[in-house]
């Protein structure tokens, strides 16, 4: 009896979960393909080499260097108009360039072997080079989805 009663809760568990899985929704975005092995010479990565600016940041130039299911990884130079992600977590790290950047509600100094953590939801860009032009490397996780770039009003 207790054998039965068991099995009768497992499989009504069972039924239960598989229910609720079909009913899930389907993801859209495909798996991203499995990392390389990679050596990369940012220092070699000219700046008419870098993709041209697009009409949503006309004064960027971005390359995007790794993708991953957890993240993506970006070479960038020039400003951004301030922004926010509301899916995506961003980290920065300075390379080049000393400036400033809006982070949320004031302006913070940068400089090489700065790391910027922006957590999702959080208004930033805005770069200001004050000697030569700033280069970045952006850290979003998850990947930033195209659309989840909104201006400050």
């Amino acid at each position: 009896m207790k054998r039965n009663l068991r099995l009768a809760s497992v499989a009504a568990l069972s039924f239960t979960l598989g229910v609720l899985l079909a009913r899930a929704p389907i993801s859209v975005r495909a798996a991203a393909a499995p990392l390389q092995l990679a050596v990369i010479d940012l220092t070699a990565i000219a700046p008419d080499a870098m993709p041209t600016p697009t009409s949503l940041f006309p004064e960027l130039r971005s390359k995007t260097l790794v993708v991953t299911d957890g993240m993506s990884l970006a070479f960038q130079t020039g400003t951004v108009a301030k922004h926010y992600h509301a899916d995506a977590n961003e980290v920065q790290i300075v390379l080049a360039g000393t400036g400033s950047e809006w982070l949320g509600d004031k302006q913070v100094p940068i400089k090489p072997g700065t790391l910027i953590v922006i957590p999702k939801g959080t208004l930033h860009g805005n770069w200001i080079a004050t000697s030569q032009p700033l280069e970045l490397i952006s850290i979003k996780t998850p990947p930033q989805a195209p659309g989840d770039v909104h201006f400050a009003p």
